[in-house]
């Protein structure tokens, strides 16, 4: 049995390799460079690209493969598919072009015996564990509203491709929301709004295309449900003009213009703005009773890397349902609060 970590030198992969070798688990470090893979120390596979990764897969038959390389519409697909028969997958996607994409290979992964996982980190779990809880053994509701804050610290480099690629994604998608149980366009940075969390501190965030929508809605079966997130810009002037940028952006060459871009702009390390990262939802039956619920993590990358690791760990011990899910639609809630969150009911 081995684990697999794609882009294990990042920090993404990084963490997600410590706390497989903190649960006991064989990590195989996978990535491009062999000379800075060699000094790890570690058992590794050196592939250059979807194909060569997913032709190694097929060949060396790992348990579990989790895939950090990001742009996870274009890569997800053929990594994941390499995984069968038997084998299990799991990413980090959350945008609305992944994260369905991905969902949409459920027949083949129950055909395949094997388990998909997409979403997994902060930026689906934080709030479908929240929703999942507050609609356990409960009718349908009516309305789900979700808000994710993260908490991150800025490490010194480059945002790299993965990061810059789901900012452009983002912009290009347009606002996005639930009505009558259908995906409709809504505006980009509305709905803004200052959370106050249950610790005192406080956060702006706004409406933006992102893979938690879907899992609340799957997870919650309601009709209509909006998204906030702490990443998206909150001020009037800014949020004027992100429909204009948005459509710019989307001309195929302009979006692999930005991504290169904005993949090589330098960040200067920072620590995170607040104690704690948030999870929010607030659901609604039709008889109006309102249930509201929060996920408290730590630090947001560190949470993500947490998440992995463990949705991992239980995939190599079969724990997962065959097909194609969200965390907590694989593994239930409670995954959550293994990779050290908390809820607050």
């Amino acid at each position: 049995m081995e684990i697999w970590v794609l882009g294990a030198l990042g920090r993404t992969g990084r963490g997600i390799t410590a706390g497989l070798v903190a649960k006991g688990l064989p990590v195989v470090l996978v990535g491009r460079n062999r000379e800075r893979l060699a000094a790890t120390g570690s058992k590794f596979v050196v592939a250059d690209g979807v194909e060569a990764i997913a032709a190694e897969i097929r060949q060396q038959r790992p348990s579990v493969v989790v895939n950090t390389i990001g742009e996870y519409a274009a890569t997800a697909a053929t990594i994941a598919r390499a995984c069968l028969p038997g084998g299990h997958y799991v990413d980090l996607a959350a945008d609305l072009v992944a994260v369905p994409r991905l969902l949409d290979l459920h027949e083949e992964a129950l055909a395949g015996g094997g388990t998909f996982v997409t979403g997994a980190g902060f930026g689906v779990l934080a709030t479908e564990s929240v929703v999942a809880k507050l609609c356990d053994g409960r009718a349908t509701p009516s309305a789900v509203r979700v808000d994710a804050v993260a908490s991150v610290a800025i490490e010194a480099g480059t945002l790299g491709v993965a990061l810059a690629a789901s900012i452009v994604d983002a912009l290009t998608t347009g606002g996005r929301e639930y009505r009558d149980g259908r995906l409709v366009p809504s505006r980009l940075g509305a709905n803004a709004q200052t959370l106050a969390f249950p610790d005192g501190e406080t956060a702006k965030s706004a409406s933006v295309p992102s893979g938690e929508l879907v899992a609340a809605q799957r997870v919650s079966g309601a009709p209509s449900v909006t998204l906030t997130s702490g990443l998206a810009p909150t001020s009037a002037a800014v949020r004027a003009v992100l429909p204009l940028l948005g459509k710019v952006l989307s001309v195929p060459a302009l979006r692999r213009f930005a991504v290169r871009r904005l993949a090589g702009v330098q960040a200067k390390a920072a620590p995170r703005p607040r104690a704690h990262s948030w999870g929010h939802a607030v659901v609604t039956w039709p008889d109006g009773t309102t249930r509201e619920g929060w996920l408290r993590a730590g630090e947001g990358m560190d949470f993500t890397t947490a998440v992995v690791a463990e949705v991992a760990a239980r995939l190599a011990r079969g724990e997962g349902k065959p097909g194609a899910h969200t965390p907590a639609s694989a593994l239930g809630p409670d995954v959550a609060e293994a990779a050290g969150g908390t809820f607050l009911l």
